[in-house]
């Protein structure tokens, strides 16, 4: 039985659109073992029951594109899915189950693909890189994709970012998150984005947390994302008004992130209490950066 998990990720990171991921500690897990004919699938763990157990499941379907890409037919197939990354919450959750369903496949098939071929495979599933590169690698990863293929820049991340995650108890799909967004912007917000995502690169690189709080402005997707539910635009905006830097929408939302820096950890009561004015159910859960990236589990 082959088991590997895979980090949660965060993308976009504030200025970072479609182009920036951060690995965070907590998991899936997907268990692959070759069988005698079919295949049997189980979902475990967090929004189980949602989930399919046929050829539609995600983990499934990355699997069968792994194997056709290598021109293997497996006989057949029990795949196992535990989930802790909750579903349609901004967190990864479908490049968590991309990723670990090529990396399981190929080990089962004897590791016909490179890493770098692995990544390209799962880009190309996704549709993007910047969830699936650090679900693959790990660590805080610098994407960028073009008719060529996916570039990428990875480094760790720095041991003293925390993250307080605020997962609501709805969900909102990438597809609607997508369809917020306008089809031009600005002149002025794209440059604003672009130094501001250059410069959040550079601080954490350095670990300057000073110059990280004031990276990571947004004038590309935040301020139309945070419309799609009441209470994500009050607590957005209000954290505006506050002078709360270091609080962002994690990926396409509705989970919000509130960093934790040295310089902004006294203020985590007071996001806190931005979450209770609002109607909706917050989850918290304080993650640190995964370094490690998709490992095998021995």
């Amino acid at each position: 039985m082959i088991r590997v998990r895979v980090p949660a990720t965060m993308a976009n990171v504030g200025p970072g659109f479609d182009c920036m991921g951060i690995a965070l500690s907590l998991y899936n897990y997907v268990e692959l073992e070759e069988t005698e004919t079919g295949l049997k699938v189980e979902n475990c763990g967090r929004d189980a029951a949602a989930l399919p157990t046929d050829e539609t499941n995600l983990v499934v379907k990355s699997i069968r594109a792994y194997f056709k890409r290598v021109s293997v037919e497996p006989r057949g197939l029990f795949v196992r899915v535990t989930n802790e990354v909750p579903v349609s919450r901004g967190m990864g959750s479908s490049a968590a189950c991309i990723v670990g369903g090529i990396v399981s496949a190929n080990r089962l098939a004897g590791n016909l693909m490179s890493q770098d071929e692995l990544l390209h495979l799962a880009v190309e599933l996704e549709g993007h890189p910047d969830n699936v590169t650090p679900a693959l690698l790990g660590g805080v990863v610098v994407s960028s994709r073009d008719e060529e293929g996916t570039d990428h820049v990875r480094f760790d991340v720095p041991g003293e970012l925390e993250c307080l995650m605020a997962i609501p108890n709805v969900s909102l799909s990438t597809k609607m998150a997508r369809e917020a967004l306008p089809k031009e912007v600005p002149f002025a917000d794209a440059v604003y984005n672009v130094g501001k995502a250059a410069l959040l690169t550079g601080a954490l690189m350095q670990g300057n947390y000073a110059v990280v709080e004031k990276a990571l402005g947004d004038r590309l997707h935040q301020p139309y994302r945070s419309k799609l539910l009441p209470s994500l635009e009050y607590i957005y905006e209000k954290s505006r008004e506050k002078k709360m830097n270091t609080l962002i929408i994690s990926g396409a939302g509705p989970t919000l992130a509130y960093l934790l820096l040295p310089g902004s950890r006294n203020r985590q009561d007071e996001f806190v209490r931005l979450l209770e004015e609002t109607p909706e159910t917050w989850e918290l859960k304080k993650l640190q950066g995964d370094n490690t990236g998709a490992v095998f589990m021995e």
